[in-house]
């Protein structure tokens, strides 16, 4: 066979690696190839559960390594028993509420992925990102490392599904409108109101002086005070958790230590401690008012002051752990 002249051996030469695409051509086709196996495994996996739980090698593979167009949400918690890991529980449900929510949205795509790695599943994953706490919440994009803005702040925002929600849009673009299970407590709780208050007036008949009662409404408005000023409508919101344990001491504590922030059981603390302070001012009041004897107002007069330097004294102390600096304080 006669040899081709040189330029039309270039050319061929030519011809065929531009048939072929090249070494770098191919290494695009196996990237895409693995990109699409990724993505087709994720949207498997959540069609089945719109959480998907993951290992130390699923977690390497499918989020950490590249390539990746989409972007994963990932709950870093601790869920076993023996863990007691209570606000572990709390923010899973919540969380389970916002993957739910964007799992059966119509708008529906392979952007983004909701993850949940395990202490006792995955602990290398926690050491591998010098994880010591739980829950966490972490965003990790479709290009690069996740970023300070893509660590969820749990302790400020509280885990409540909207609240990750509007996180989740900041970090990803992908707006998810959270759709709760139908809650049936809300009216049970209102129809059984309204029927003790039929009862009551129709057992009263045409007598219904107690709706006059200035000490009832009184007593009603003080309640309804007591708890907005402790921070209730704030836990509405925000849904933060109850408390906070240490995973690695065990200790619990009730009190957040910043001011930006505060659990549940500081709420009800706060509560009691405002409602030892007005029972010691109705107790002077009392006791400087009423027509009792002087020994029992005496008596009414010691106790509210001790009510209200000793209640007053415990809110200076919870305002003190929380605006570090502070100087004043009562007792």
């Amino acid at each position: 066979m006669a040899a081709l002249p040189e330029p039309l051996l270039a050319l061929a030469l030519l011809l065929l690696l531009a048939g072929y695409g090249g070494p770098g051509a191919a290494g695009q086709r196996r990237k895409e190839m693995v990109l699409s196996e990724k993505v087709n495994q994720l949207m498997e996996w959540a069609s089945k559960r719109s959480v998907i739980r993951m290992n130390g090698d699923k977690f390497r593979r499918l989020v950490k390594a590249p390539p990746r167009n989409y972007s994963v949400i990932v709950m870093f918690t601790a869920l076993q028993p023996h863990r007691q890991c209570v606000v572990c529980k709390q923010a899973d449900e919540e969380y389970q509420i916002l993957a739910n929510s964007w799992r059966y949205s119509s708008a529906f795509t392979n952007k983004i992925f909701f993850a949940m790695v395990d202490f006792d599943e995955g602990s290398d994953v926690f050491q591998m990102l010098n994880m010591n706490s739980a829950p966490t919440f972490i965003n990790f994009p479709a290009k690069g490392k996740p970023k300070r803005g893509d660590t969820y702040e749990l302790q400020v925002r509280g885990f409540a599904a909207e609240q990750l929600a509007r996180w989740v849009a900041d970090r990803t673009d992908v707006h998810i409108r959270v759709i709760r299970p139908p809650n049936y407590a809300g009216p049970l709780m209102l129809g059984l109101l309204l029927a003790v208050i039929g009862g009551l007036v129709y057992l009263r008949g045409s007598n219904l002086d107690f709706l006059y009662n200035k000490t009832g409404w009184a007593f009603a408005a003080l309640c309804f005070v007591l708890a907005m000023t402790s921070g209730q409508m704030w836990n509405h919101i925000r849904g933060p958790p109850y408390a906070h344990k240490n995973p690695h001491t065990g200790q619990v504590s009730y009190i957040h230590g910043s001011s930006q922030a505060q659990f549940v059981a500081e709420t009800h603390i706060v509560l009691l401690f405002n409602g030892g302070v007005t029972l010691g001012m109705v107790l002077l009041h009392e006791a400087a008012t009423s027509d009792m004897d002087v020994g029992k107002r005496k008596i009414m007069c010691i106790a509210g002051i001790g009510l209200v330097v000793l209640f007053f004294s415990w809110l200076l102390s919870v305002f003190r752990s929380k605006y570090h600096g502070y100087p004043y304080r009562y007792v």
